[in-house]
């Protein structure tokens, strides 16, 4: 059953959707298809089990107005309304107004107090998301969430309070700062202060992938970037960060099929 303050979807927002498709597809073998919904090009991602994530064309109006590429991510609440006006009045603020998707659901657009953007929403079935794989690992599914902010004690405050999570454990990055993990039932991902090379504070979603290496190449050939070379992480796999031809960040984990 998904609970209020879980991550429940997750979506790319870019202005050229049949590029940022075959990337993707390309990377995660992620298979996208359309949504259907009329107006707008929204397309569904499916993964190994089932539906991840959405894929949203910027048009002209949503540039202008100074949507870019990104990647955003979705939480469940009890009440889109009182949360968003909660969230505004603890610093934070609401970018789009509470509005309803018919058949799917109700959300918002908001912004922590530093600044990252996300989503709440609120389903119009109460069936559970597995986009994170909180249970289990799964192949292209959402792995770890994780913040970069310009304040973690205030961050944490902020979101404990929203979304009763928790802090459960750290790791010291030396002259990175503290990396705090963040529990809500399970341990779902962390926080930690940005790096000046962050333009802004941020989410940024790893994905599950087989082989780290072979989507290293992937994102090469087609036309991406990554950043850095493959880190290992604790427990033995490795996690390496991007950036899609169409700018966005993102990111990947997985282990290193040579090495396992």
């Amino acid at each position: 059953m998904t609970k209020h303050g879980d991550f429940i979807w997750y979506e790319l927002m870019t202005p050229d959707a049949d590029a940022a498709s075959r990337f993707y597809q390309d990377v995660f073998d992620w298979r996208v298809s359309p949504s259907g919904q009329p107006g707008m090009d929204y397309r569904l991602v499916t993964a190994s089990a089932g539906q991840v994530a959405g894929i949203l064309a910027l048009d002209a109006a949503m540039i202008a107005e100074g949507a870019h590429a990104a990647w955003l991510g979705y939480l469940a609440v009890d009440d889109v309304d009182a949360s968003a006006a909660s969230i505004e009045g603890a610093g934070g603020r609401i970018i789009v107004p509470p509005s309803d998707i018919p058949d799917v659901g109700r959300f918002a657009m908001v912004a922590d107090p530093q600044g990252a953007p996300f989503y709440i929403m609120r389903g119009a079935a109460d069936e559970a998301s597995n986009a994170f794989a909180a249970e289990q690992p799964l192949i292209g599914h959402c792995a770890w969430n994780e913040l970069a902010t310009t304040d973690p004690d205030a961050a944490k405050a902020f979101y404990g309070a929203q979304f009763g999570w928790v802090k459960d454990g750290e790791l010291q990055m030396g002259d990175h700062g503290t990396y705090e993990f963040l529990r809500h039932e399970t341990v779902f991902g962390a926080v930690f202060p940005k790096v000046p090379e962050q333009p802004v504070p941020c989410w940024t979603f790893y994905f599950r992938v087989a082989d780290v290496d072979r989507a290293v190449e992937a994102v090469t050939t087609s036309g991406g970037r990554v950043l850095g070379d493959p880190v290992e992480i604790p427990g033995g796999e490795f996690a390496v960060n991007g950036m899609d031809p169409q700018g966005a960040a993102f990111a990947f984990v997985g282990p290193r099929a040579a090495e396992g």
